[in-house]
């Protein structure tokens, strides 16, 4: 079989397994037992299904289909986790590289490493690393890929303590566009370790990250509080005002929405809205009580749910709140303050939001995260002390249009507080977010052109190659 005639046939099984030599994964295609498994992604608002899945089980794999399908115009997507808001993971018609089976997870507790491999979510890493009173800074939903977070940057509740996700990775095993299996870090090709540090999947398939690890004891202060959204303004500014002092042990975020009807709650404040304050202290639990005990005093609290917990509970808090299958549609934006004017403005959007389901949020920034220069990763510059983050859940198919809409008009609302950039882990629409800072951006297609000049990687944020 001609090239030419296998990039017609590519979604052919057959076609594929014969240009697999070696191949030890599983082949899928639609009407096949495990398909629509391995197919799904948890936004349920991503039509795309693949014409065939191949099932990896380590980078020699990911290599083998990799040389088959690279010089062929292939439309080829790369899940890991499955669980970023703009569902690239998956792209209509074409080869999906399943990467859920490499999801081994060991831990080097005297080195203080961790190695995962590209399947792996940050649950399993976060259990395995506190096995050793160890952790690693990840998201903030136990369920999300470690890849996709990473190579876009990753925010979770040690950012200000230890930095970003991709602030404590070491070293990376990555097939590049040619098929080739490469190890990426500071001693061997730096400049593709610069780039996957917060420039995304544009650079090849990682299949194994490597990270640093810190010490944590198993046990910390997680304050909870959820006021009513009528004492929402003094609320936010005393967190604000509050934020600006604050140690980086200290890690906190400002949501505004909508009380569930739980059982956790108090019956009568079911449906209310609600301005809430979640903070973990990254130390010992009876110090996080005294820190943050004032930030449990600035209203009269529908709930106070604040206490020493488990770090592998704290990390799973938001999990029920973002289930597999509901509709997302998020965005965000970078603030050098955040004034009352946009305070103001972050209230007006809760009382309109569309869906019960819809938070918007105040992220604090800094510390740890800040401190790393701008050009040391490709996720560019650090130096926003907030971000808004506007997150749009529902349920009903029927809304989307009026969700997605209301979600555009909420970040115009907020530009004129913001630098005009956002976190690209929060880009619902790939293609039309920031591209890892602007300033880098030419850098970043010069790596492009290096290791995938025929932008075989594209179904992401993409960032095009260098001409030339």
């Amino acid at each position: 079989m001609t090239l030419d005639e296998f990039t017609r046939d590519v979604l052919s099984k057959q076609a594929l397994a014969e240009r697999l030599d070696g191949f030890k994964g599983m082949l899928l295609a639609p009407g096949e037992a495990g398909f629509d498994d391995a197919a799904a992604i948890w936004n349920g608002t991503v039509k795309a299904r693949p014409g065939l899945i191949a099932q990896c089980t380590g980078a020699g794999d990911v290599a083998t289909v990799v040389r088959a399908v690279a010089h062929g115009d292939i439309r080829l997507s790369v899940k890991g986790g499955g669980h970023n808001v703009a569902g690239t993971a998956v792209c209509d018609g074409g080869l999906m590289l399943d990467l859920s089976p490499m999801n081994d997870v060991a831990v080097d507790p005297d080195g203080a490493i961790v190695r995962a491999g590209g399947g792996a979510t940050w649950g399993a890493v976060d259990a395995a690393a506190q096995a050793h009173g160890l952790a690693m800074p990840g998201g903030l939903v136990s369920k999300t890929g470690i890849g996709g977070l990473t190579l876009g940057g990753g925010y979770g509740w040690l950012r200000r303590k230890h930095g970003l996700s991709c602030d404590a990775l070491i070293s990376a095993e990555i097939v590049t566009a040619e098929g080739e299996i490469r190890t990426a870090s500071a001693e061997q090709n730096a400049d593709l370790f610069w780039a996957i540090r917060g420039g995304g999947g544009n650079f090849g398939v990682v299949t194994r990250f490597d990270y640093r690890l810190f010490p944590l004891d198993p046990e910390v202060f997680f304050s909870f509080v959820v006021y009513p959204l009528e004492e929402g303004r003094q609320v936010l500014r005393g967190w604000r005002d509050f934020c600006a002092n604050a140690a980086d042990e200290m890690t906190s975020l400002a949501l505004c929405g909508t009380v569930p009807e739980d059982e956790a709650f108090e019956q009568s404040t079911h449906g209310r809205h609600f301005a809430a304050l979640a903070t973990m202290y990254a130390g010992p639990p009876e110090e996080g009580e005294r820190a943050l005990s004032p930030l449990r005093q600035l209203g009269t609290p529908l709930a106070d749910f604040s206490g020493p917990a488990p770090y592998i509970e704290v990390q799973q808090h938001f999990d029920e709140d973002y289930p597999d299958g509901m509709r997302y549609y998020w965005t965000s934006l970078y603030l050098p303050e955040c004034p009352d004017g946009a305070i103001d403005t972050l209230l007006e959007l809760s009382r309109e939001r569309p869906s019960a389901l819809t938070t918007v949020e105040f992220w604090q920034l800094g510390g740890a995260m800040a401190r790393v220069d701008a050009d040391a990763t490709a996720f560019g510059a650090r130096d926003a002390p907030w971000m808004l983050a506007v997150e749009s859940n529902w349920e009903d198919p029927a809304a989307d249009a009026r969700n997605t809409a209301w979600t555009r008009e909420a970040r115009a609302r907020m530009a004129a507080y913001s630098t005009g950039e956002g976190y690209r882990n929060f880009d619902p629409e790939p293609g039309h977010g920031p591209e890892a800072g602007g300033a880098q951006i030419q850098r970043l297609r010069e790596v492009k052109r290096r290791y995938d000049p025929a932008n075989l990687f594209r179904h992401n944020h993409n960032i095009t190659p260098a001409q030339g």
